[in-house]
């Protein structure tokens, strides 16, 4: 399986990168990406979420009525879940959301993606490109050449690039990563998948391990 390496402004260089069928030729196993996703997004929860029980509420303890004889229901204290200011039953309360999963199974959500993309061609690999400042105008004209200008793209680097990244954060639909640092919810959340050419091989080896 290989793709061919795009220059600049969008033309073939004439190079191919091969990718390993182990990562990129997989059947997708969508529980396994749906697991993966699922677990970044309940990694984003705050869940500082609170609701005042019964025993929280600061207000009178005095009986509203007696307990027999009124010909209507027996009532406690005015801090009662059924009157309006009273406490919540069983409210919502501070909790981590968070939980884990296994490194395979995260291996297996990348490959998954990652396959499901190639099928869709939707996987691009850029030659190497290094900015001398950052500059957005630089990276926009980068898009217009690659035709992702105004798409949901991921550009995927070898290693960190202060000059690309910092051209691109201002744009809205573009996000620029280590290879290392990609969740397969980045992968998933993007339309197109850009790899600069440095960055294949050490993202491959990095799902082999």
């Amino acid at each position: 399986m290989e793709l061919v390496v795009l220059n600049t402004s969008g033309k073939e260089t004439g190079r191919k990168v091969t990718l390993d069928e182990t990562v990129f030729g997989i059947e997708p196993n969508q529980h396994a990406v749906y697991l993966e996703v699922k677990q970044y997004l309940a990694a984003q929860r705050q869940g500082t979420h609170k609701a005042k029980e019964r025993s929280e509420i600061t207000a009178s303890t005095k009986k509203l009525k007696k307990q027999k004889g009124s010909g209507s229901a027996r009532y406690g204290d005015i801090k009662s879940p059924t009157f309006r200011g009273g406490g919540r039953v069983f409210g919502p309360k501070p909790r981590d959301y968070r939980f884990k999963l296994n490194k395979a199974l995260k291996r297996l959500a990348k490959k998954s993606v990652l396959s499901q993309k190639m099928r869709d061609n939707s996987i691009r690999v850029l030659e190497d490109v290094s900015l001398d400042a950052p500059k957005t105008k630089d990276f926009i004209t980068l898009l217009d050449a690659l035709t992702l200008n105004g798409k949901k793209s991921l550009f995927i680097l070898p290693e960190a690039n202060k000059n690309v990244y910092l051209s691109s954060r201002n744009l809205p639909k573009t996000k620029v990563m280590n290879f290392n640092e990609v969740s397969s919810y980045d992968l998933v959340n993007a339309g197109e998948i850009v790899f600069f050419e440095g960055a294949v091989e050490k993202f491959q080896e990095n799902l082999k391990k």
